[in-house]
């Protein structure tokens, strides 16, 4: 399903060349669970996000179920990433102005290859899904930290993606909502078989992960 081969991310700054990543091969196989795990400053969030498309290699390449992403146009990489990846990201992000069930439905709403009935009942699915069928109108206000992280992994499936990734997902909730949030990725992982990629600083999140990437200043482990 996702395979990185030679992958490197450099940064120019003012005071020179920076190389937060250094030459990554990795491979998770379809339906998997994987995690990557490091702590704060070993590039986690900068190898997920050329993995999910969002900041471009200087170089390598990151194939999605055999799409070299990085190879397509802007506007193909686009379309790609919003049909095949789903993305959630360390804080839930949720539009403030939208209820949950236009939140999750936004979107197959921008992607523009459903019908509104349609993409309305498969966001109600997922809201139910994430044990949120009773909060469908709740602006994000009105929910907690935990129930607004379960509105955005609802939002990140609303499309079917293939791989799903998670970055620190759990790390502003307390314990409780922690090990909700990771038993529902965990569920929904079993159940709909979306390979999930789960970044974390704690071991203990990553327990039943395999394979497990260690990350340390900007390399993997051996």
């Amino acid at each position: 399903m996702l395979a990185c081969r030679g992958l490197m991310k450099r940064y120019e700054t003012d005071r020179g060349s920076v190389d937060a990543i250094r030459g990554i091969d990795l491979d998770v196989g379809s339906g998997r669970y994987a995690a990557l795990v490091g702590r704060s400053g070993s590039g986690k969030s900068s190898l997920l996000a050329m993995i999910g498309g969002l900041s471009r290699p200087t170089a390598g390449q990151v194939l999605i179920d055999g799409t070299d992403i990085w190879a397509l146009s802007d506007s193909a990489l686009a379309a790609f990433r919003s049909a095949q990846v789903g993305y959630v990201f360390q804080f839930a992000s949720l539009l403030p102005s939208l209820n949950a069930i236009e939140n999750v439905a936004l979107p197959a709403r921008l992607a523009g290859v459903r019908r509104q009935g349609d993409i309305l009942d498969a966001a109600a699915g997922l809201l139910a899904d994430v044990g949120l069928d009773n909060h469908f109108d709740a602006l994000p206000s009105e929910l907690s930290s935990g129930e607004q992280r379960r509105v955005a992994i609802a939002r990140a499936l609303m499309n079917a993606p293939k791989l799903l990734l998670a970055d620190e997902p759990t790390s502003d909730l307390d314990e409780r909502s922690e090990r909700e949030i990771m038993a529902l990725l965990l569920d929904l992982n079993r159940r709909r078989g979306t390979t999930l990629l789960l970044v974390t600083h704690s071991l203990a999140l990553a327990a039943e992960a395999e394979p497990v990437f260690q990350m340390l200043d900007g390399t993997l482990a051996p």
